[in-house]
């Protein structure tokens, strides 16, 4: 395993991290950094032989938090925000209709299960509702309780 990232580099990370219950003085599950912030790698280490961790270095929030690769970015690389991540609640915004077949409608519960931050039309996600994963673009989706998603 050879690191991707060194000593110093810039990297944004391209989730939010919440505190899996290593990181002393803040609530398991409380968010700690922000998905898009930049900081700098302070250290790499291993995590059970077989992951990468690194220490990056959040300035302006003033965290050291250990962050995985497959979290990170070069801070240059292109980065494109988007409304949603993995495991978010959400309900579509109109009816998803496969074959004429209304699979949700406002309302009906689903989950994020990726990010398609470089689809062609704009962030798309792949969305779990009633047991089927659809391809869905960003504007047809709202938080499944609004108040709740984007920061929390």
């Amino acid at each position: 395993m050879r690191p991707k990232y060194e000593y110093g580099q810039a990297v944004r990370v391209i989730r939010n991290l919440r505190n899996d219950g290593t990181y002393p003085g803040e609530a398991t599950g409380r968010l700690l950094i922000r998905r898009g912030s930049v900081g700098y790698v302070r250290d790499v280490g291993t995590f059970l032989q077989d992951q990468l961790i690194y220490t990056v270095d959040f300035i302006d929030q003033n965290r050291r938090v250990g962050c995985r690769e497959q979290e990170l970015q070069l801070e240059n690389d292109p980065w494109i925000p988007t409304r949603f991540e993995f495991r978010d609640k959400i309900t579509p915004k109109i009816p998803l209709v496969i074959k004429g077949d209304v699979i949700a409608k406002p309302g009906d519960e689903g989950e994020i299960e990726k990010t398609l931050r470089d689809n062609p039309g704009g962030p798309a996600y792949h969305a779990r509702f009633s047991g089927r994963t659809l391809l869905v673009p960003e504007s047809a989706l709202d938080f499944l309780n609004p108040g709740l998603g984007e920061g929390t």
